[in-house]
């Protein structure tokens, strides 16, 4: 790890973290508690995909509706109208509407070849975002004089690693520029999420064959063709399975190559000297 101790985290001048985990256990609150500290950067994963990776095909998306309409689609080919996607830190909408859910179009749904298609290209999109996590701790120093970096990942990350590999190409890459650190939930905070997601269902981005298991078996159980799908109940009954597949790959990543904080522990934080002491305890506990 970046950091053999509790002393020598505490001694670094340039103190380097990266959260993983599932959304909303905090990795977002305290990412913006160390901004509003002042010196630390924070780099978001899902913004470099919405700005950096995957703008051009959120605004395509949004265009090729809008030509769909006669009066739009002629200001389009004019040049008439600019039609752009307003993503920031805490608006990532534009990045979860293209990725849709898959199902009956007529309910919103897309066809599960272009679904997968669009899943693919989050999967590229956030494997180079999350590369460029190097590059964004030597720009924060250099260009901004920020001593101190926190990468704040989503939730998809352990999809394209194999954290048994020590020879992980991204986990390797990752551990040589931040200290890793595993947000993990316990029992309630699962059963709220899962109630959470049940009233707002949200997109999501799956491993491939995790997705190809679970479309497979709604369609067997529920005897449906795939365009007979209601798009919202597929997504509401494949996230539970979701959580219960990225868990264990969670627990590896964090015995593997980093540490563990549970999300109590960090709800509790409230200024950057709480942060930096709960790193040190654990990084103690640890060894």
């Amino acid at each position: 790890m970046l950091y053999s101790s509790a002393q020598a985290w505490r001694d670094a001048p340039h103190k380097r973290v990266l959260f993983f985990g599932m959304s909303g256990l905090g990795k977002t609150y305290v990412s913006n508690i160390l901004r509003g500290a002042g010196n630390w950067f924070h780099y978001s994963i899902d913004y470099r995909i919405g700005t950096r990776y995957m703008g051009e095909f959120i605004a395509d998306n949004a265009k090729a509706e809008a030509m769909k309409v006669p009066f739009l689609a002629e200001l389009l080919r004019s040049d008439s109208i600019y039609i752009g996607s307003n993503i920031s830190f805490e608006n990532l909408a534009p990045v979860a509407s293209y990725l849709g859910k898959p199902g009956d179009v007529a309910k919103g749904g897309l066809p599960i070849a272009e679904y997968r298609r669009r899943q693919d290209q989050f999967q590229q999109a956030e494997v180079r975002a999350l590369m460029d996590t190097e590059y964004f701790v030597e720009r924060a120093g250099r260009l901004y004089d920020y001593p101190h970096f926190i990468c704040d990942t989503g939730g998809s990350i352990c999809e394209w690693v194999d954290p048994n590999d020590p020879n992980d190409p991204l986990l390797s890459e990752l551990s040589k520029h931040t200290l890793l650190v595993w947000l993990k939930g316990d029992a309630a905070h699962t059963q709220e999420l899962v109630r959470r997601f049940d009233r707002a269902p949200k997109p999501m981005s799956y491993q491939p064959e995790f997705l190809t298991k679970v479309w497979d078996q709604y369609l067997l159980e529920n005897n449906l063709k795939e365009d007979e799908v209601n798009p919202d109940d597929f997504i509401r009954w494949t996230f539970a399975q979701a959580m219960a597949h990225r868990q264990p790959l969670y627990e590896s990543m964090a015995n593997n190559w980093g540490i563990t904080l549970t999300a109590d522990a960090v709800s509790s934080v409230k200024s950057e000297e709480d942060f930096e002491n709960l790193i040190a305890t654990a990084l103690e506990a640890q060894s």
